[in-house]
């Protein structure tokens, strides 16, 4: 079945290539779908186009589908295209005539535009839920280890003191620049482009407005074409932030990596949370944070995949687009299972004490020992000069105290000031707004 079909059949071949993974990617919009049609009927019976008692029909039936969705129960049939189709063709074989006057006023354009903005906004909800639980894990295990020292780098030379306190808390204030990225794109899906059919508009008196608020939506898309040129405009926007998240993820996949290796030997794992080798018997490989920093270089690249899909397209709707939910859609998992396994493997942490006790870090104290010399009135270039030498001459050791007090330093990670920020920042989404809206549309 296709919405779009009169007499003629399509050649099977063309048929195979122009469907692709359609069906399976439209699964994953089956319950958007449905909204939208729940919204978009009610619409259509304030100004006129949906008799009551047709509306009642349809959307008791709407619902039923909806609550067969959740149970798992929903399927695309083979022969038919795609999620509108199926919908509309399970409400005709169950109500009748009725299920036939759902599509007035909409294209399939305007109808796949409102699902994956829908769609969007669920995914972004599920990835600030499991963002904001690692940000709360980061900063308990900064509070936990903020008296461990560790050698910081630069060049991958050792350079200065570091702590743990820092090092967690360094990733957990990246992820609030990463929200802050995600609820960017956040508030570009959260614009209704239902009505602007295909892209053009349409005749009818639609109400815009109305299944802008029946859906939660923020605001509306309010020009037709640029309603359908949002697509792969949003796509991309939504895939930079994740390309974000995963860029944090990656450096600290990066850095446990190296952390792990017996020349570093800063932080461990239980032996179950690492895998071996078939013939070195003391191997314990890090495979869990390599796969994550492989999977993460992969969404990195998400963005430029999504680009030279959509780059050269001029303005109105192509089916060049239809290749992004192949891309994208999976992407929003591989994301989730980077986030849920980070968690698990810092829950199982386990931090070396005493490792600045090394005599090889004993010049991360350099800095120090001139900062010494200048508080005693030492201009700093001649400090400078003369722990150099000192460290030439191999005339520099010691013991050195760590004495750094201003904002952000080890002896003032500002914690309470980074959770702060990043429960203001969580606050902007309003997912509340829409958890009522779309309660209220199934009830």
């Amino acid at each position: 079945m296709k919405l779009w079909q009169k007499e003629t059949s399509t050649n099977n071949l063309v048929e195979q290539f122009t469907v692709g993974q359609d069906r399976e990617m439209d699964l994953f919009l089956a319950s958007f779908d449905v909204l939208g049609s729940l919204a978009h009927t009610k619409m259509l019976n304030s100004i006129g186009l949906l008799p009551d008692e047709d509306l009642a029909t349809v959307q008791q039936e709407l619902k039923n589908i909806y609550k067969e969705i959740a149970d798992g129960k929903f399927t695309i049939d083979e022969g038919v295209e795609d999620v509108h189709s199926q919908v509309e063709m399970l409400l005709t074989q169950r109500i009748g005539e009725a299920g036939k006057k759902i599509h007035s006023g909409r294209s399939r354009n305007d109808q796949v535009l409102v699902d994956l903005k829908l769609f969007f906004r669920s995914q972004i909800q599920e990835m600030v839920g499991s963002v904001k639980e690692l940000f709360e894990l980061l900063i308990q295990l900064a509070a936990t280890h903020k008296e461990k020292l560790m050698p910081g780098y630069t060049h991958l030379q050792i350079a200065m003191p570091s702590s743990f306190g820092l090092w967690f808390g360094a990733y957990a204030e990246s992820l609030i620049d990463d929200l802050e990225l995600l609820l960017a794109s956040y508030k570009i899906c959260n614009k209704n482009p239902l009505g602007s059919a295909a892209g053009y508009g349409s005749s009818f008196p639609l109400n815009r407005t109305m299944t802008t608020q029946l859906l939660g939506f923020d605001h509306l898309n309010y020009n037709v074409v640029y309603a359908q040129m949002g697509r792969g405009k949003t796509e991309r926007i939504l895939s930079q932030a994740m390309s974000s998240i995963a860029a944090t993820l990656n450096k600290m996949a990066m850095d446990a990596c190296l952390f792990m290796n017996q020349n570093f030997g800063f932080i461990s794992f239980p032996d179950e949370l690492t895998t071996g080798s078939s013939i070195m018997p003391h191997k314990k490989n890090p495979d869990v944070w390599e796969l994550i920093r492989g999977r993460t270089n992969q969404l990195q690249a998400l963005p430029n995949q999504i680009m030279m899909l959509t780059t050269n397209l001029p303005s109105g709707y192509h089916r060049d687009m239809q290749l992004q939910k192949e891309t994208l859609f999976p992407a929003f998992q591989s994301l989730m299972a980077c986030l849920d396994i980070t968690k698990f493997m810092l829950k199982n942490i386990k931090i070396k004490d005493n490792i600045l006790d090394d005599p090889k870090y004993q010049y991360l104290f350099s800095v120090e020992e001139v900062n010494k010399l200048v508080l005693a009135g030492t201009p700093f270039r001649e400090a400078y000069q003369k722990v150099g030498l000192d460290i030439e001459a191999g005339n520099f050791g010691g013991k050195y105290e760590i004495n750094h007090t201003h904002e952000g330093s080890i002896g003032n990670l500002n914690l309470p000031e980074v959770k702060a920020m990043m429960k203001d920042l969580i606050a902007e989404f309003k997912f509340e707004k829409i958890e009522k809206a779309i309660n209220d549309l199934i009830s």
